[in-house]
């Protein structure tokens, strides 16, 4: 099965590995819908048992218990069953024996049993698409690119760069020391790639697989056993993953215990019980800024990567394109209604106006400009509603009505309700811009949700220094500007890499500025306080294992 598991791999393998040194485009997963065959539909995922046979389970997760289970945020209730864990060390503890054969198999077997498993889920891609959607909010086709497709061309580009850093140093190197006229020193000398241990995958709720699979990759790749804690809001996709990574490493002789689903009850507070633990020695999590901060100062026996909360800051000071710079931000502002880690907040803006192809626009003709691409763009429920989703959990919802009773300052566009045919109970709105005064108002943090922020600032040269200082204290995933002026853009080049935040300069195309590409984009730099880690280069990979020397005279 090993031979045969790496000859059916090994091009993908070696064609990854090409591309993290290119970084031009390449996917080997389609993403079309097209090429996965029709639509799943919610009902057959409805009422599942993934309880996965898993050690130390005392019950369930979800309808038979207490809590009653996940709620699609577009109104049903998905009534899936997980295993409960009555005792989370029994989880630490399978995993753990099941890590011997799994380090001993070496780089090239684990990354080819990875393979096998990203290409399962693959298989299962429109599947994947609608337990995303009916766990995030995420609208049908975003969900079933950014869940399906990008999601595992995120956890490929985790295995081929797990790959390349374990196999940097050869397996073993004979080396000779010249001694004059006496014999010399020979040794042959032998480096092991060893696992750190037993790793934690903490979900989040928005993006469970993208988010969730260089982690788990990346972490599986180098010899650890995985424990994957979804969001209890987005278990779905992770335990469809967890299932299909169960299967696959059984069927290679190994054991299942090797990935292990931790789905919690209300109130159990599991992953902090498991973070803690002194067998969990890496931790991958993604969410708010509080309990990442926790983690990186309590799990201290752990190697904590982090991505947490962050406020994205777009400078606007001309443009030779100005209807694609209006449609770009506004397309950036609408998608999955602002609930992602990337998506814009803050738009800095001269309040003597801009320069564009179309005339100088002052800050006040320009906010209705970029309102009316708001509704050309988002007019039509149905299109909306496409390109929308729903919104995810309370607070996001929240913010949008202390957006729409002018507490954040000046409603300069409203957001309004979208309806959804197929889903009625779906809650749906369309972006809210509020605008500030940046010399009285103090900037505002971060603000998930479909809320942007208009500042009108003294200069651009004002709005570089504000854009430098918000990443600097309070972290950005993304940058962005808009500028024709060759002084401008030094000047903000030369802030975002002294802040360390990763820019995207005028961006007036099918381009957006809260999507990266797996193989040629970092997501994140791990440089600013959003996140401590970068998707995906070595440093996301390499700490996950030890290598370790043997020398023995030849």
């Amino acid at each position: 099965m090993s031979h045969e598991l790496i000859d059916r791999h090994q091009a993908t393998l070696d064609r990854a590995l090409a591309a993290l040194a290119d970084r031009d485009y390449w996917s080997p997963y389609p993403e079309s819908p097209r090429g996965y065959g029709e639509p799943v539909a919610l009902e057959p995922l409805q009422g599942l048992e993934l309880l996965l046979d898993q050690p130390g389970t005392d019950g369930r997760v979800g309808p038979g218990s207490a809590d009653g289970g996940e709620r699609s945020p577009y109104g049903p209730e998905l009534a899936v069953a997980y295993p409960h864990a009555g005792d989370p060390a029994a989880l630490v503890a399978a995993a753990r024996a099941a890590q011997p054969d799994w380090a001993a198999a070496g780089p090239l077997l684990r990354a080819a049993v990875c393979l096998e498993i990203l290409a399962r889920i693959n298989a299962r891609s429109a599947e994947f698409g609608t337990a995303v959607m009916h766990t995030t909010g995420q609208a049908p086709g975003m969900a079933f690119q950014a869940g399906g497709p990008h999601a595992q061309d995120r956890g490929l580009e985790a295995v081929a760069c797990a790959y390349a850093e374990q196999t940097r140093l050869p397996a073993s190197a004979e080396w000779t020391k010249p001694q004059g006229k006496r014999d010399p020193l020979k040794m042959v000398k032998e480096f092991t790639a060893v696992p750190r241990g037993v790793a934690l995958l903490i979900g989040c709720n928005t993006f469970p697989t993208w988010n969730g699979y260089p982690g788990l990759f990346a972490s599986l790749a180098t010899g650890n056993p995985v424990l994957v804690k979804p969001h209890p809001r987005a278990v779905l996709p992770l335990a469809l993953t967890v299932s299909a990574a169960r299967e696959v490493l059984a069927e290679a002789g190994f054991s299942p215990d090797l990935v292990l689903l931790a789905a919690e009850r209300p109130g159990e507070g599991l992953a902090k019980t498991l973070a803690l633990h002194p067998q969990v020695r890496v931790i991958d999590y993604t969410g708010s800024t509080e309990f990442g901060d926790w983690l990186e100062d309590n799990a201290r026996q752990a190697l904590v990567y982090t991505e947490k909360a962050g406020v994205n800051t777009v400078l606007v000071d001309s443009t030779d394109d100005y209807a694609g710079l209006l449609a770009n931000l506004a397309f950036s502002l609408a998608l999955y209604s602002g609930q992602m880690c990337t998506t814009p907040q803050n738009l800095l803006v001269p309040r003597e106006g801009i320069g564009t192809d179309q005339g100088h626009r002052s800050f006040r003709e320009f906010v209705a400009d970029l309102s009316a691409a708001l509704d050309r763009l988002l007019g039509d429920d149905a299109r909306a509603a496409a390109l929308l989703g729903a919104i995810v959990n309370p607070g996001v919802l929240g913010r949008i009505e202390q957006a729409e009773k002018g507490e954040f300052g000046e409603l300069a566009l409203a957001p309004r309700p979208v309806a959804v045919p197929d889903w009625p109970d779906a809650v749906v709105r369309t972006p809210a811009l509020v605008v500030l005064d940046g010399a009285e108002a103090t900037l505002p943090g971060e603000c998930f949700g479909p809320v942007a922020f208009l500042v009108a600032v003294d200069s651009a040269a004002r709005g570089v220094e504000l854009l430098a200082e918000t990443v600097r204290e309070r972290g950005a995933m993304t940058a962005s500007a808009y500028t024709t002026s060759p002084e401008v853009e030094h000047a903000v080049v030369a802030a975002c890499l002294d802040a360390g935040v990763s820019l995207s300069l005028n961006l007036t195309g099918q381009v957006y500025v809260n999507q990266t590409a797996a193989f040629s984009d970092l997501h994140g730099t791990g440089a600013n306080p959003a996140a401590n880690s970068a998707y995906c280069d070595a440093a996301f990979v390499a700490s996950r294992f030890r290598t370790i020397e043997v020398r023995r005279h030849s």
